[in-house]
């Protein structure tokens, strides 16, 4: 740990300039040409280029053989049959997509991508792809002065990456994670750059320790890796939009959860008994406080061995968990990948019979020490091993369980490294690699047997699964949280940025411990934390052992309403989030954005990391310091109305708003819909008023699609939901409302639709599909009126 003291910067040590012990991949000695691919052979490796679609190309290097194309652990997309035309002259070489050109200068090999008007996007210069003697693996790319960087997953710090060195090593981080902290659980190498407001991205496809250095003073920026090839994916614009689609399309988009994992969860290392958990849930009950799941740390197995209940505390867990779901609220057991070596254990005997666990390459098997004692981890690079662990959670699902937990899947090991031996051999399915180079698919692996295991279980139902680790592509299985911070305030700020980058990087369900994990909370700071997981995408209070209790009722009455004020509100705005997690599904954007996402060319929004949209349509501004009962909020340009009050304010511009304790700042944009729910005990509830509150502007007209499904089975791949588009005109006296139904092979809980419009007093009258209907106004001018399911 002598990184941790002065040692580190002691004078002796040796100061390695960064890239300068690196062999440049050279000039090209030939070149072959194929349909929608490159091969060139150069002085000092060779080089592979392959389009996948008209706006997404792969370069891999590989130092010694022709590289290898077909080893993503990330990547599903399938390469489209893309027409490219080729130029070629003395010195150089251009293929030609529709909205893509790639062009190689040859002596020596330089590669640069233009988009569909001919503007560079990534280029090199003076330095482009390399390798050292230690088979690391290196690529420069020439940085322009007004690049912004955004993605790179699970990062501390602001929004804005420009000017960052970030480390790729899944790492488990429990002492306090700050600005400095860098590696942390998730590893996704994949990030964009936006200039003048167009944008592209780039995916480092490299599954061991990988660095990026986004420091732009020498005008480059590089990206290497300590193993493996030099693999990576450049993706067209125009927009961050585009690009962020064009990724999710390469490494697949998060499936729609069910619905009860869109609500509030509560959980604490430990709720230790049944008796302790069913007084908990009563509480939630009595108090009227809305909860959809409760979740088991370790100490509900016996010794710490997963795949077990301990009977003396859990004596009934299948009776405790249907009793529970009678009441609306699931159990989400903690699941780790640690097996504890005990020859009387059935999961153990199974995996050393059946050769499941991580082994040296002389066939010993690597045990470590985790939460049972030493331990053994299955090989999740082999399918027969993610079979077999999948089936293991018919353990689970036979009592009724429907979500897990996976925590501790960095791996994460009881020693000074804190992980799993780089030696060790996975068998990757006969194409076996070390740990080395494996390390930071450990915990996407876990995830993916874990969801299709319990998948295939509940034979039809949704399964939530949350997971602390993971890499490109965790999206498609899981949901994420930051892992474990702490109560402090500084985590409170540092969870903004952090979630909307995850977001940038692909994965829409993410959230951090609401009121904080370790270290004492207080009541002014969850009630704060808890108005922003409101809007959060995932939405969990946890704390740890040994620390204060922080339940929604832990700090007195006046704290435990504005909290169940909070909860409250976020099943009233269900109905908009569950849209925006469908949207999610399909186009790959995120329900919690940047700013920047939707306004790339305002300048304030560039690294604007204390406030945040849900949709395009909604800014939130947490309150993120003690005893602060206003803030600055910043309004990018159009109308916006204050969701509490209903003031119409013009942007662009700051503003300074008041926010008592109550108070979680909010703000709609003019001529746009937001639609609620209303109060319920957990989703369970059957919703049976549908709102939809329109926000009228200046534009005269905006529209909205509403949509619902079951909440609970895949249905909806099957279109099986229930969409309806509405469009709305206003003017000084009429409202015009249209209709289209575009799917109705649901049925829905509620009946009609009750539309509220504000800012619009003077319209007195409505139309529905050319129908007169009747509206009410209310005294502050606000229109209802009532339409047909």
């Amino acid at each position: 740990m002598m990184q941790d003291t002065s040692f580190a910067i002691h004078p002796g040590k040796e100061n390695q300039i960064e890239g300068t012990d690196y062999r440049d991949i050279g000039n090209v000695l030939s070149i072959e040409k194929g349909e929608t691919h490159l091969n060139l052979e150069c002085e000092n490796g060779f080089v592979t280029v392959l389009f996948y679609s008209d706006d997404a190309a792969r370069i891999v290097m590989n130092q010694k053989h022709s590289p290898v194309l077909d080893e993503s652990f990330a990547v599903i997309q399938t390469p489209e049959n893309v027409h490219v035309e080729y130029e070629e002259n003395e010195n150089s070489v251009i293929m030609k997509s529709g909205s893509l050109s790639v062009h190689f200068a040859l002596e020596p090999l330089r590669i640069s991508f233009t988009d569909a008007t001919g503007k560079p996007i990534v280029s090199e210069g003076e330095k482009g792809m390399g390798h050292s003697a230690a088979g690391e693996v290196i690529c420069f790319k020439n940085a322009d002065a007004d690049d912004h960087y955004y993605g790179f997953g699970e990062k501390t710090g602001f929004l804005d990456k420009s000017g960052e060195k970030m480390t790729m090593w899944n790492t488990d981080v429990y002492a306090p994670h700050n600005p400095e902290t860098d590696a942390l659980y998730q590893s996704i190498p994949f990030f964009m750059t936006l200039r003048n407001g167009r944008a592209h991205g780039l995916f480092f496809d490299n599954t061991g320790k990988t660095h990026f250095n986004m420091r732009k003073d020498q005008g480059t920026y590089f990206f290497s890796g300590e193993s493996g090839q030099l693999d990576y994916y450049v993706l067209a614009g125009p927009g961050m939009k585009e690009v962020l689609g064009n990724y999710t399309v390469l490494t697949g988009n998060m499936p729609l959860p069910p619905k009860w994992a869109l609500g509030y969860h509560q959980s604490r290392y430990s709720y230790e008994t049944e008796s302790e958990v069913r007084e908990l849930v009563n509480s939630f009950l009595e108090k009227e406080i809305p909860v959809d799941a409760i979740y088991l740390d370790i100490h509900y197995m016996d010794g710490y061995r997963v795949f077990t209940f301990d009977e003396d505390r859990f004596p009934d867990p299948k009776k405790l968990i249907a009793d529970l779901k009678e009441k609306g609220v699931r159990v989400v057991p903690i699941v780790d990948p640690g097996v504890k070596k005990d020859p009387e254990y059935l999961a153990y005997q199974e995996g050393i019979r059946e050769g499941h666990f991580c082994k040296y390459i002389d066939g010993a098997i690597y045990h470590g020490d985790v939460w049972p004692g030493s331990s053994a981890f299955p090989d999740f690079t082999s399918d027969a091993v993610r079979d077999w662990w999948g089936n293991k959670h018919t353990f689970y699902t036979d009592l009724g369980v429907e979500g897990i937990w996976n925590d501790m899947n960095e791996p994460a090991v009881f020693n000074e490294t804190k992980t799993m031996d780089i030696a060790v051999m996975h068998d990757n399915n006969g194409n076996p690699k070390t740990h080395r180079e494996l390390h930071n698919i450990y915990g996407l692996k876990m995830g993916e047997a874990t969801y299709e295991g319990m998948k295939k279980n509940l034979g039809g139902k949704r399964t939530f699964l949350l997971t602390r680790a993971g890499f490109a592509g965790v999206q498609r299985y899981g949901s994420v949280w930051t892992g474990d911070n702490r109560s402090f305030w500084e985590h409170l700020q540092l969870a903004i940025p952090m979630c909307m980058n995850l977001g940038m990087s692909g994965v829409p369900f993410t959230g951090p411990d609401v009121g904080g994990f370790a270290h004492d909370a207080n009541g002014q700071l969850l009630a704060r934390w808890t108005q922003f997981g409101t809007f959060t995408p995932y939405f969990r209070n946890h704390s740890a052992i040994g620390t204060v209790r922080q339940e929604p009722w832990s700090f007195g009455e006046e704290v435990e309403a504005n909290v169940k004020k909070y909860i409250d509100l976020r099943y009233i705005w269900m109905p908009q989030l569950y849209k925006l997690f469908r949207d999610a599904s399909v186009t790959g954007l995120p329900v919690m954005r940047p700013l920047v996402l939707e306004y790339p060319e305002d300048k304030n929004t560039f690294n604007l990391s204390d406030q945040f949209m849900v949709g395009d349509n909604v800014i939130i501004a947490p309150i993120t310091a003690p005893d602060m009962f206003h803030r600055a909020v910043y309004l990018p340009e159009g109308k916006w109305v204050n969701y509490w009050t209903k003031e119409n304010l013009q942007g662009p511009k700051h503003i300074l708003t008041e926010a008592d304790i109550q108070t979680l700042p909010i703000f709609v944009k003019a001529d746009s819909v937001v639609a609620h729910g209303s109060p319920k005990q957990s989703t369970a509830v059957e919703e049976l008023e549908y709102q939809l509150h329109v926000y009228t502007g200046d534009k005269g007209e905006t529209s909205y699609t509403l949509y619902e499904d079951d909440g609970e089975t895949f249905g909806y791949e099957k279109n099986e939901a229930f969409e309806k588009y509405v469009q709305f005109s206003y003017d000084r006296d009429m409202l015009t409302v249209t209709t289209e139904q575009i799917n109705q092979t649901y049925t829905p809980s509620w009946d009609g639709i009750t539309v509220y419009l504000y800012g619009a007093g003077e319209v007195t009258a409505a139309t529905v599909d050319g129908n007169r209907v009747e509206t009410e106004i209310s005294a502050d001018g606000v229109v209802k009126l009532r339409i047909r399911r």
